[in-house]
């Protein structure tokens, strides 16, 4: 699917390449062929002068037709009513000279004339100059025609082409190659995106499947069991099971549900001032009971009020998602630390356990969703109350991410691990 997406955008971009350089192209030939065409009349008017000043300085007699070529341009003399004296050269013959109507003309109207005309060897470019005795007011004595085929101009411009052809080929080629290039690192990120969905979306069917199984099964077995009063104990467990298996599907639907939101910036995530140390106390007092009975101590340390600007109900969300894998990876007799403080421009909250820290492999991707670094490694192994489903810490960053702050982790010196959230200050 990707090749062929790299394809028709490789395609695409030279199609647009072709195009370019065609209205380039074109465009450049056009005023190229102008061009050429101005310089052809330069010259053959240039060459007539230059005979029309040997005909007053005597140079050349009228009794003599004359037909000199130079870079197959044919210059002859004629009378002003277009006749000739004697016979013209092949030269001269060949551009279809004389043009006694053209010649005519320039004699009774005193004026330069210039003609493309057509001839069996091809177009020929014909330039008529009247030559005046006494200066511009004087009678015209003569007039000079001088010609050049057309071809001079015509094989100018087919060289650009053949040039322009070539280059252009060139280029289209080059740009396919590169095309290919810059679609497959453009389409890189796409699949990675695509590869992480399909992972996700493996994952959560995994996640929601090992619930449903065990609703199942325990549901079997209580309706094989239902009518048996000796059974009503067993019944009760399988009961309590199902509940508890129902309340976990219900949660990773739930986070299922935020990530998604998340991920369509469809959640309400507000950006005003609070007090961070006021969250911090409340969200670590909800945890004491559990921290008690676990045998693990929590401690909360902050300099009084933090101000700080992000979503209060958020902040303790994320929170709570820290505190709860920090219980869940700290033995019995463990400490949790949680502390509040104002660094630099920024305002921080971090928890810190005595759990065994996260392997190193695991650090970059301690975010990921449905990434449990227990396993991937020995340290961080499920504590007794089990594992989650790897969406706690995901969910963490992003709502993090939302209000403008971030979210890190990273291993003490003694043991443990850090989670560190940083938020924008208040005012």
């Amino acid at each position: 699917m990707f090749d062929h997406i790299r394809r028709r955008l490789t395609m695409g971009y030279v199609g647009i390449l072709a195009l370019t350089l065609l209205v380039f192209s074109v465009v450049v030939v056009f005023m190229f062929y102008l061009r050429a065409s101005d310089q052809q009349d330069d010259l053959l008017l240039q060459k007539a002068e230059d005979k029309a000043n040997n005909v007053l300085s005597g140079k050349d007699r009228y009794s003599v037709v004359k037909a000199t070529t130079d870079y197959d341009v044919a210059v002859i003399v004629l009378l002003p009513d277009g006749s000739t004296y004697g016979d013209l050269d092949e030269t001269s013959f060949s551009l279809g000279l004389p043009y006694a109507y053209m010649a005519q003309s320039a004699g009774q109207e005193s004026r330069t004339i210039k003609e493309t005309v057509s001839v069996p060897g091809g177009a020929v470019r014909v330039m008529s100059i009247p030559v005046k005795r006494y200066g511009e007011f004087g009678s015209v004595v003569a007039v000079v025609q001088a010609a050049q085929s057309r071809q001079a101009v015509t094989e100018t411009v087919e060289r650009l082409i053949f040039v322009l052809v070539l280059s252009g080929v060139g280029a289209l080629v080059l740009a396919a190659a590169g095309g290919l290039f810059m679609s497959r690192r453009a389409m890189r990120p796409v699949q990675e995106a695509f590869g992480r969905q399909r992972t996700f979306i493996a994952d959560a069917s995994h996640e929601l499947k090992t619930p449903l199984t065990l609703i199942r099964a325990d549901a079997e077995v209580l309706s094989r069991g239902i009518d048996d009063p000796n059974m009503a104990n067993d019944n009760r467990e399988l009961v309590d099971d199902l509940l508890g298996e129902t309340d976990r599907m219900s949660a990773i639907l739930s986070d299922l549900l935020l990530l998604a939101r998340l991920d369509a910036e469809k959640i309400s995530v507000a950006r005003e001032p609070f007090d961070l140390a006021l969250v911090l106390s409340e969200t670590s007092e909800r945890f004491a009971a559990r921290a008690g009975a676990e045998n693990k101590n929590l401690e909360v340390h902050h300099s009084g009020k933090l101000p700080a600007r992000g979503d209060a109900d958020r902040t303790g969300q994320v929170l709570a998602a820290l505190l709860d894998n920090a219980l869940r990876f700290t033995p019995a007799g463990g400490t949790i630390t949680v502390e509040g403080r104002i660094t630099g421009k920024r305002v921080e909250a971090t928890v810190t356990d005595t759990g065994p820290g996260i392997a190193p492999e695991s650090l970059d991707r301690i975010f990921e969703r449905f990434y449990r670094a227990d396993a991937h490694s020995a340290a961080r192994s499920r504590g007794p109350t089990g594992g989650g489903t790897g969406l706690g810490l995901a969910i963490a960053r992003d709502l993090a991410r939302a209000q403008g702050g971030e979210l890190s982790a990273e291993n003490t010196a003694g043991g443990g691990a850090r989670f560190s959230l940083s938020l924008p200050p208040g005012s």
